[in-house]
């Protein structure tokens, strides 16, 4: 993630920030230029605000910048009261209550920061109404409780386009309580919304673009019957030695799995990289290394290999568990290197 400058007094701000601390301007996010902005009052439209670096253009903010939920920027011409992230949300927490108000912020948060990433490799995401079929739509589920007073939690998924996210995994009690009970070494939200758009992209990079074969020769048959592939899974866990060929645990599913998995981590890798040259946190082999414009996987992976070892002695340090506790072995980084060659079209 990038660090921005305010366009009216030059401090630093920040993804997420609202109003420059500094100057006291307004901020927003343009996602058609990839910047954070100073903003200034339109004079004839109190709904409208102009960008201090060109006053020509005028914005008014996501509607769900009227519960402080998104910062990010519609162009006055778009028709649409979202923004491109917001857009494609269809069941959401609700903003009048104290608990879905914290949720729907910190699901959101994650939410942006997947399209950061999908806008810089200028990834699909049609929304519902673009694509009825196969659009990319999120509904962000409370648990169900049932008439005996006990809770069922929703289920995590994804469905032609159609991903559901708990939003009760916003609570970082409810989240760390299901990584232990899933035995997994790292959950996120990010992490879920990165895993699920897995699928997504999937269907549309591969599936669609009729690229099965080359998929195949990498992660292997997809039409081995998923469920069937799901109750091995959990009766039997993984294969032996599963940690040289696989990401993760959960990886071992499927090939499905196993895909979505990996193009999550190629988002983790490549977007940590660039955060960690921003604020000067470096090594040798990053030195001039554009996380989000390089080619070539081996280098981001010779570059990421060695900070992942030192992020995770810094948080030992803290007396933290690993930040990144994933070894990507030969065979590993030959379906990260398939799925970043997707990504930037050489697939």
């Amino acid at each position: 993630m990038r660090l921005f400058r305010c366009d009216n007094c030059g401090n630093p701000i920040h993804f997420d920030n609202r109003v420059c601390l500094n100057c006291g301007f307004r901020l927003g996010f343009a996602p058609e230029a990839l910047g954070m902005y100073a903003l200034t009052p339109h004079e004839s439209d109190p709904n409208l605000w102009r960008r201090v670096d060109t006053p020509a253009r005028a914005y008014r903010f996501c509607a769900n910048a009227e519960h402080d939920i998104c910062n990010w920027l519609v162009p006055e011409s778009d028709a649409e009261p979202w923004c491109q992230a917001c857009r494609h949300n269809g069941l959401v927490p609700d903003p009048n209550t104290e608990e879905g108000l914290k949720r729907w912020r910190r699901i959101n948060e994650a939410q942006r920061n997947l399209f950061y990433a999908f806008l810089r490799w200028d990834l699909p995401h049609p929304t519902r109404k673009e694509d009825p079929q196969g659009g990319l739509l999120f509904d962000l589920k409370n648990d169900e409780i049932l008439p005996d007073g006990s809770c069922k939690p929703a289920l995590i998924g994804h469905d032609e386009g159609h991903i559901v996210i708990r939003a009760a995994e916003a609570d970082d009690l409810t989240r760390e309580q299901q990584r232990e009970l899933m035995n997994e070494p790292y959950r996120t939200l990010l992490g879920h919304f990165r895993h699920e758009t897995g699928h997504f992209i999937w269907n549309k990079l591969v599936r669609d673009a009729n690229k099965l074969d080359g998929f195949r020769a990498v992660f292997g048959d997809e039409r081995a019957d998923y469920g069937e592939a799901l109750q091995r899974h959990y009766d039997q866990g993984p294969p032996p030695g599963w940690g040289a060929s696989y990401i993760s645990f959960y990886a071992t599913t499927h090939p499905w799995e196993d895909f979505a998995e990996c193009f999550a981590h190629v988002l983790h890798i490549v977007d940590t990289l660039e955060t960690a040259q921003i604020y000067g946190i470096a090594i040798e082999q990053e030195v001039g290394l554009n996380p989000y414009e390089a080619r070539d996987f081996d280098c981001i992976a010779d570059a990421w290999i060695p900070l992942s070892v030192a992020l995770n002695a810094i948080h030992h340090s803290m007396g933290e568990r690993d930040l990144y506790p994933f070894i990507l072995t030969p065979a590993i980084r030959a379906k990260l290197a398939y799925v970043h060659g997707l990504i930037t079209r050489q697939v």
